[in-house]
């Protein structure tokens, strides 16, 4: 079965441009199926879908999120279709198998306040060295374009050898998008590939500079400059900057369809996660504006809006 489970890896990565982190999510997702299935004495080439739905059972008495239920269940599907298509099986046992509804949570996020705190106590920290530099790139790019840890870390070295204010960036799949990076972001960036040594790669190196810095190092290092700031280190992490930039921008006004270039969503439905804040937004604007609100600010008597006879 090995065989299999490698043959349909190599078929995620060079068809479907997983990356090296997807197809680790996948490798041990699979091999958690495969392991239930020989205590059972099947495999997956010969499995029905019985067998399947009890894997799925097991996995809600181990009291396992729906969320992480249905990727296990994406898994499996691909696997079996997979094995379908390359004619290793006759049918495809998880077809029809039901994806336990994931109950959606609205994004934690950092407000304006909290992240400038967090950004002015990077930029002292980078004034003691190499270390506190690369976090204050990393924090400036990150809340100003919006990446994924895994997208920043990748950036080349040559990535920002221009003064462009747009950044070309590789996501999920192997999509490229264009993200727009603030003077501030620039500058540190710049100033960071200034202590690289002549030739290297990365714009974030690791420690022998031949490979870029893992997103563990960078996590931890995140971790202390929360401590540094005040804040609780539980609440700040690289995904949280990410859903930061996304809310401050609906809130002051951005459009999901916008935020959903930038964020490198290739479906909106995954945007529309922050769509409560629109909501939020359309109830202050009603609030603020309309007359029988203002009439309840003004103690019962409906004033016109200022603006009611410029609209005639």
């Amino acid at each position: 079965m090995n065989r299999h489970l490698e043959a349909f890896l190599e078929m995620m990565a060079a068809e479907k441009g997983a990356a090296r982190n997807t197809l680790a999510a996948y490798r041990a997702d699979l091999e958690d199926v495969l392991s239930f299935l020989n205590a059972r004495g099947e495999d997956i080439l010969t499995c029905q879908a019985l067998s399947l739905r009890a894997y799925l059972a097991s996995l809600a008495d181990l009291g396992l999120s729906e969320r992480t239920q249905a990727r296990r269940l994406a898994s499996l599907r691909g696997l079996t279709k997979f094995l379908l298509r390359e004619g290793i099986r006759q049918d495809d046992p998880a077809r029809l198998l039901s994806s336990p509804k994931a109950r959606p949570g609205l994004p934690k996020n950092l407000t304006e306040a909290e992240v400038d705190l967090l950004l002015t106590t990077a930029a002292g920290e980078a004034q003691k060295g190499p270390r506190g530099l690369m976090l204050q790139a990393g924090l400036e790019i990150l809340y100003a374009s919006g990446l994924r840890i895994s997208e920043l870390l990748a950036l080349p070295a040559v990535a920002l050898t221009r003064d462009a204010e747009m950044l070309m960036v590789r996501g999920k799949g192997g999509k490229d998008r264009v993200v727009p990076l603030s003077e501030t972001a620039r500058e540190v960036a710049r100033a960071l590939r200034a202590t690289h040594p002549k030739g290297a790669k990365w714009l974030f190196p690791g420690r022998d500079g031949r490979v870029p810095l893992t997103r563990q190092a960078f996590f931890l290092a995140l971790k202390d400059l929360a401590l540094k700031t005040g804040l609780d280190p539980a609440r700040v992490s690289p995904h949280v900057l990410r859903h930061s930039f996304a809310s401050h921008l609906l809130g002051r006004g951005a459009d999901l369809r916008s935020l959903q270039m930038l964020l490198g969503h290739s479906d909106i439905a995954t945007t529309q996660v922050y769509t409560h804040l629109l909501s939020e937004r359309l109830q202050k604007l009603v609030e603020n504006h309309h007359p029988l609100a203002l009439a309840y600010q003004e103690g019962g008597k409906v004033v016109p809006h200022p603006a009611a006879d410029e609209d005639r």
